[in-house]
């Protein structure tokens, strides 16, 4: 059996966990497997779930405990369930595995047929290991397709703006606390927004009971800055905007000596972090609407200038 093993990208760190039904349909979602080493960190006691019994076939299971004997005994993959000990050396050896403030630590093992999404608990007193299974060409070909990313659009069917998969929208409702949602990739033109019997919608359904409600809904993902600095177009002005906020403030501060207003500008945000991709989408939300697609910083390269949407950007039929 040939395995490969390689920490996990942000995108597959999504698949190490419960899928709804629907994503669990898409996927191929065998089952999953939960373990602790018990109160030494030596013992290993498993727990396994199946998620879909035509998939969780004698096969499978055969290779699955080559998998896990591979995990523990082959020094090639770092033996990390021989142990706790050994699992939290592994991870300490693995930091660009870790998320989840470091809390956890996420890798991905392939055999021909099947994937093996692992996130790992090096921590006494917690549930150690967490092994989600998966055929590996669905898994393959939905993480593909999630990789163009959610739509929202207006009820027209006009794209407003698109966040990756499991990025987060902000929904503003009249009267009331505006409410975060993260959200899931189903397919061209379905969302699930947060969890729940109800959380799966059309986009064109969701833009439509929004528009209804009267909410405005903002993408928090990808991250637009709170406060950045720019360059207002009709006067050249150095001008200070706000995340979400409308309008604009002239800053008080000149441009600095020796400097152009742009220059100044790329300083001040470059201290707090700002990106001239995100500067960009921020002028574009202040001057044409927070819900504007040119409020996009992936729409903007390094120098924060425009960049040519691909193909499948393009706003699709109904």
């Amino acid at each position: 059996m040939e395995l490969t093993f390689h920490a996990a990208a942000p995108a597959e760190r999504l698949y190490i966990a419960r899928q709804s039904t629907q994503i669990e349909g898409q996927t191929g979602s065998i089952g999953h497997l939960r373990a602790d080493m018990g109160e030494d960190g030596k013992g290993f006691f498993p727990k396994w779930t199946s998620h879909r019994e035509n998939l969780d076939t004698e096969d499978f299971q055969q290779e699955f405990e080559e998998v896990l004997e591979a995990l523990v005994g082959d020094e090639q993959y770092g033996g990390f369930l021989k142990s706790r000990d050994a699992m939290r050396d592994f991870c300490r050896g693995h930091q660009e595995s870790g998320y989840d403030s470091g809390f956890a630590f996420g890798f991905r093992a392939d055999t021909a047929q099947y994937a093996y999404l692992i996130r790992l608990h090096p921590y006494k007193g917690e549930e150690n290991l967490f092994l989600y299974c998966y055929r590996r060409d669905w898994l393959d070909r939905h993480m593909e397709q999630a990789e163009k990313g959610i739509r929202f659009i207006d009820p027209h069917y006009k794209e407003l703006f698109r966040i990756p998969d499991g990025g987060q929208i902000r929904i503003l409702r009249e009267g009331c606390a505006p409410i975060d949602r993260t959200c899931r990739y189903i397919d061209d033109c379905h969302v699930e927004v947060g969890n729940g019997w109800d959380s799966l919608f059309h986009i064109c359904q969701f833009a439509e009971q929004m528009e209804r409600c009267h909410n405005t809904v903002l993408p928090l993902t990808p991250p637009l800055p709170e406060k950045c600095f720019a360059i207002l177009p009709s006067s050249g002005e150095l001008i200070v905007i706000e995340r979400y906020k409308p309008g604009y403030q002239v800053s008080p501060m000149a441009h600095f000596k020796g400097k152009t207003p742009q220059q100044t500008a790329d300083v001040l945000n470059g201290d707090m972090g700002v990106t001239r991709a995100q500067a960009a989408a921020m002028l574009a939300g202040v001057t044409q609407g927070w819900t504007s697609p040119a409020a996009d910083p992936n729409r903007y390269n390094e120098r924060g200038r425009p960049v040519k949407p691909r193909r499948h950007e393009r706003g699709g039929s109904r």
